[in-house]
């Protein structure tokens, strides 16, 4: 299988440094800017996560001819969005909303710094926003169908894209290990919520987590709601 630089086209506008030594990180200053922030903060397997993320849907968009991946302005939201569709998740964006939430508002608060239109900048934030919620996610917009199809593959999770994607699970998870990305991102999640049950409300995907959490304060492993 050819290396996730050929898998998505090796998508590189401008002429930045490059940061990854796979080359897969856009080479202009919204992406490089986004990638050095979020590597700061997350943990390596939520990294990971996020950049399998973005190979996923870079993948997607190139396979239906999206304009996400063929205009490099576009290209750099679809960027922006996978890594930081968890970034709520970490001490710095721990307000007090769901991590979803905390999240989309981080990514709007980065894109605000360069001239993004309003418009894009509210397509990043329900991408983000939304994709841990089935069904609207896939419908509500083509960035948010990218970024949910995107993150629920990378958990093994069969949708209308698997068959396009599928095939480059074993090369992308190979270059970017799991190390254990769903006990990771569920324990960070729920200690988010026992320090604020706000975060967590009843009918969320967080909501769903503590719940089960709560439900079995002795189990060790990943979230059972997960």
């Amino acid at each position: 299988m050819c290396p996730p630089s050929s898998i998505t086209g090796s998508p590189s506008f401008g002429r930045t440094k490059q940061i990854d030594t796979l080359n897969v990180i856009p080479e202009t200053r919204i992406s490089q800017s986004a990638y050095s922030h979020a590597s700061s903060l997350l943990a390596p397997p939520i990294l990971n996560h996020s950049i399998r993320v973005y190979l996923y849907a870079t993948a997607l968009a190139r396979h239906t001819d999206s304009i996400y991946v063929s205009d490099p302005a576009k290209h750099d939201l679809l960027f922006t969005a996978c890594l930081f569709h968890d970034i709520g998740t970490t001490v710095a964006y721990d307000g007090p909303l769901r991590f979803e939430i905390e999240g989309a508002d981080a990514a709007v608060k980065h894109l605000s710094q360069y001239a993004v239109p309003e418009q894009d900048k509210h397509d990043v934030w329900t991408a983000i926003a939304c994709h841990t919620s089935p069904q609207i996610a896939e419908r509500i917009g083509e960035l948010s169908r990218l970024v949910r199809l995107a993150v629920i593959t990378d958990f093994g999770r069969v949708s209308e894209a698997w068959e396009v994607l599928e095939p480059l699970r074993a090369k992308l998870e190979s270059d970017f290990e799991r190390k254990g990305i769903e006990k990771v991102l569920g324990d960070a999640v729920v200690e988010q919520a026992k320090q604020r049950p706000e975060k967590a409300p009843m009918v969320s995907w967080p909501g769903v987590m503590l719940k089960a959490a709560v439900a079995e304060p002795e189990w060790d492993g990943v979230n059972k709601a997960f």
